[in-house]
């Protein structure tokens, strides 16, 4: 083996650099004496070296660049890709055993939809299961277990590992919207204009520019699929001092729902604590829960104009013609007189409501 050959080597992972030195020693017909006292080291260390039990310090390495005619840079990569790779053993030796954990998380789901990639290795699914949530190790669970203001259903067991794993996603989806610095007075001017885009029924051209409007008031808008039993309609939290997040699930897929939890999600950025932790909607509604629901409702129906519709008579022209006199699209109404009990659920008049299909 020539020193060119050494020099242009890629050291593989796990390789020992001690038998790499020995074969460069060997190649050159040189004793691990020879090159203690050349390098002007004890012959202990480059023994401890070779066998592993010493590792190759930069400043070692520059001495055996000198030396053997091998860069230093090769000599370092050599050494820190085994230390990685002896790292990574303990690592998966240490995950192992946690291995159970992926049990609590809608892994079929998450892989389904590309949130994460399939490993046939479940040491490997687990790291990405980590990586996915963003922490070391599952000491750091806690930190990112469900945080936020949100609707949660009053009927349903909340699976607190599918929606850990739905507001991740949404902070990750977050992540890639660049916001301008919050600004209140900047935001509610938006919602007028959020207000009139109710009545595009297409989500392809709607849904853009919401994510536009918010994130010039610094609001990111994210629509993420709600995980199995996460039962989530919206969160509405904040990601800095200066950035919040309006993350919307459409669950059930029907527009007017989308836009009333919309609204809700806005009034819990508007009116309560940035760092206000709450969870709601099994036992109780609450004031904060009370407060947005009011704001929701009458942001896009102002009181005194449901006065005119809430007598009645219900039917889809007067429906329409009320929609279309505040600016608004008709399931929305439609919602709103459903309710206040107004009128029931069902019938002839679900065909004012639009419903949605999911489109990856």
């Amino acid at each position: 083996m020539s020193s060119t050959i050494v020099n242009e080597y890629i050291p593989s992972t796990g390789s020992l650099p001690g038998e790499i030195l020995q074969e460069a020693l060997e190649e050159r017909q040189m004793t691990q004496a020879q090159l203690a006292e050349r390098m002007g080291r004890p012959k202990k260390t480059i023994n401890e070296i070779i066998k592993g039990k010493a590792a190759i310090t930069p400043e070692t390495a520059l001495q055996l660049e000198k030396v053997l005619g091998i860069s230093a840079s090769f000599w370092n990569s050599l050494e820190s890709a085994y230390r990685e790779s002896l790292a990574r053993s303990d690592e998966r030796e240490r995950l192992s055993q946690y291995l159970p954990w992926l049990k609590n998380l809608p892994i079929r789901f998450m892989i389904d939809h590309h949130w994460i990639k399939d490993c046939e290795d479940k040491v490997d699914l687990l790291r990405e299961a980590l990586s996915f949530f963003q922490i070391a190790s599952l000491e750091q669970w806690p930190q990112v277990r469900p945080q936020g203001l949100f609707r949660l259903s009053a009927k349903f067991e909340v699976d607190e590992f599918a929606l850990a794993a739905w507001l991740q996603k949404g902070k990750i989806e977050a992540s890639k919207i660049r916001c301008k610095p919050y600004s209140e007075e900047k935001f509610r001017d938006i919602l007028n204009e959020i207000r009139q885009v109710t009545l595009d029924p297409d989500p392809s051209n709607f849904l853009p520019r919401i994510r536009q409007l918010c994130s010039e008031a610094g609001v990111a808008f994210v629509l993420v699929r709600a995980t199995p039993k996460s039962r989530v309609s919206g969160v509405a939290r904040w990601l800095s001092k200066d950035q919040a997040l309006i993350q919307l699930s459409a669950r059930g897929l029907k527009d007017d729902q989308l836009w009333f939890t919309f609204f809700h999600e806005a009034a819990h950025i508007l009116l309560h604590e940035k760092d206000k932790v709450f969870l709601e909607g099994r036992d109780h509604i609450g004031k904060e829960e009370d407060e947005a629901n009011r704001f929701s409702a009458d942001f896009l129906i102002p009181p005194k104009e449901f006065v005119r519709i809430s007598e009645g008579p219900f039917n889809a022209r007067v429906i329409r013609e009320f929609a279309h006199s505040i600016g608004i699209t008709p399931s929305i109404v439609l919602g709103r007189l459903q309710r206040e009990k107004k009128i029931g659920y069902g019938g002839p008049l679900e065909s004012l409501r639009v419903v949605y299909q999911w489109d990856e």
